[in-house]
């Protein structure tokens, strides 16, 4: 059963992420901490790692339909790398309880926004 409930999440985090180019932090984060009682920790680790296998295959597919831009790729992924990097650093460093709710606030903001 676990491991159906794990590939329902990839099934939908792959949709919601071709889809709205969304899917890690706004689908696979939240259902891991719901349906597996993961912490944020634990739910953000395993949902980076579930999105480079599915950002690879996204990639691919979008580049077969000639909408990939690697230059532009390239000049905000570097430095996604430096982000990650400072963003792991400072996760380690907040309580788990300060990143749920930081987290949640995140996704009010941007709903409330895409709304307004």
């Amino acid at each position: 059963m676990r491991i159906a409930k794990l590939g329902t999440i990839g099934l939908i985090a792959g949709f919601f992420g071709a889809l709205f180019g969304v899917g890690g932090g706004i689908v696979i984060v939240p259902l891991l901490v719901l349906a597996f009682s993961f912490d944020q920790r634990r739910a953000a680790a395993t949902s980076l790692a579930a999105i480079l296998i599915s950002s690879v295959a996204g990639a691919l597919t979008y580049g077969l339909h000639g909408e990939l831009k690697p230059g532009a790729a390239a000049i905000v992924g570097i430095p996604a790398v430096v982000g990650v990097l400072a963003g792991t650093a400072l996760q380690q460093r907040v309580p788990v309880r300060q990143l749920s709710y930081g987290f949640a606030l995140l996704l009010a903001a941007v709903g409330t926004r895409m709304l307004v």
